[in-house]
């Protein structure tokens, strides 16, 4: 749904390119994520403390490239209002 966006929020191509760049970590940390969880839950369905810690990483790997995200996206959507 941003990706189109990025094409009018960026005013030269390395703007846009940044915007795109930063969606595609999002999604492959995402991606990464849901491996992480898919292998844990395959392994066992047990509880186990470092099964919990590797999904809690991976979560929180995803929050900030998330983070990441919103703060490209402000600072160029910012500088393209102010100018």
């Amino acid at each position: 749904m941003l990706l189109p966006f990025a094409f009018f929020l960026g005013r030269h191509a390395t703007e846009v390119a940044l915007l795109i760049t930063v969606l595609g970590i999002v999604l492959i940390t995402e991606l990464l994520n849901s491996a992480i969880e898919a292998v844990v839950d395959r392994v066992s369905s047990e509880q186990h403390e470092l099964a919990g810690r590797a999904k809690d990483m991976g979560s929180a790997a995803v929050a900030i490239s998330l983070l990441l995200a919103a703060i490209v996206w402000s600072l160029v959507a910012l500088d393209r209002l102010t100018a």
